[in-house]
């Protein structure tokens, strides 16, 4: 096979303004197990909407971008459903930057030869399928971003707002996270930035630029969330997967008490997760365990075990057609910044 027999049928994202999931939710409280459950915490972010003091901080780990959700971020953006984001650098750069471009993720199958795949440079995310060579670009274009800003060191937040304002411009798909948070003032942190084509991007920046380069502060980041977290006071957490981004979002709570400051926990906490708990690690941790922590109040929470591109569709969809969020007034949280 060719390398464009991989590469015919593109991801299609999924609107969740084409339908009302509301029936489904509502019918779902009726049931047991994971449909209980999900109706239990499409309720909960409801709850977080209608909460006109509660600020919403969205994590996302995983590939759910890549796989058919990147416009359910971008409604949440744009219509005033979250005011903060902790992200993976894959889930900002590697798909929802990615395809700002003008570049696809195609299907695929996990039933492939692999080795085939790496000499015709496509990439698998099981079975869904990226060109390698379509990636380099956008490592490339990171470098191009880097190379044009002063030499310094940049929180993620920062270097991601530059994505954004880059895209306004040169943008081929205009309806892209990373522009639409440029537009809403809405801060996109990445605590593990480096680890996706960002990286690669800030190599090849630093490599032609050794003596004086920019360079992503982790330490910003952590203290520039944390001020997101002092400014809202209640805090509501919708947590897409695990990882980094869900702790790094928790573990505002605690920065925020080092600091000296009074802040009250994480009032209300949704996790969609596959992950085991009995392996004791952070993605798997339940959102009751981070409570022992000081991190979740325990009184509101709900863990959702279920592959996320499977059920978030009808938790957004519920709280969109619900409307709550028209009653909101945006946070702007990028606003707090200097830059």
């Amino acid at each position: 096979m060719k390398k464009k027999d991989y590469l015919q049928i593109p991801v299609r994202h999924i609107d969740i303004t084409s339908f009302d999931a509301t029936p489904i939710i509502e019918a779902m409280k009726g049931m047991s197990f994971t449909a209980r459950d999900l109706a239990t915490a499409a309720g909960i972010y409801d709850r977080m909407l209608s909460e006109r003091k509660c600020g919403i901080i969205l994590t996302i780990a995983g590939s759910t971008s890549a796989a058919g959700c990147m416009q359910i971020y971008v409604e949440m953006v744009k219509n005033n459903m979250v005011d903060a984001i902790v992200a993976t650098g894959a889930t900002v750069v590697d798909m929802d930057f990615f395809e700002a471009l003008g570049f696809r993720h195609y299907q695929g199958t996990p039933f492939v030869d692999d080795r085939e795949l790496r000499r015709l440079y496509i990439d698998r995310i099981y079975d869904t399928n990226i060109d390698e060579e379509d990636l380099q670009v956008c490592d490339r274009t990171i470098q191009a971003i880097a190379d044009g800003l002063p030499p310094r060191l940049y929180s993620s937040r920062e270097f991601i707002r530059e994505m954004g304002r880059y895209l306004t411009g040169h943008a081929v798909k205009k309806d892209s996270l990373v522009q639409a948070a440029f537009e809403h003032d809405v801060p996109i942190f990445c605590p593990a930035f480096s680890d996706s084509s960002a990286g690669f991007g800030l190599v090849l920046h630093q490599e032609k630029h050794p003596q004086a380069h920019v360079s992503i502060d982790s330490v910003k980041d952590f203290r520039e969330l944390t001020q997101v977290k002092i400014k809202a006071g209640m805090t509501g957490l919708l947590m897409i997967g695990g990882g980094a981004p869900k702790n790094f979002a928790q573990d505002t709570v605690v920065c925020a008490e080092i600091l000296g400051k009074k802040v009250p926990m994480h009032k209300y906490a949704v996790q969609i997760t596959v992950a085991d708990v009995r392996d004791g690690a952070c993605s798997s941790s339940t959102l009751k365990e981070a409570n022992s922590w000081g991190k979740v109040d325990s009184s509101c929470e709900q863990m959702v075990y279920a592959e996320a591109t499977s059920v978030l569709p009808l938790l957004a969809s519920y709280a969109w057609n619900r409307g709550n969020w028209k009653k909101r007034k945006p946070w702007r949280f990028t606003k707090l910044f200097k830059d």
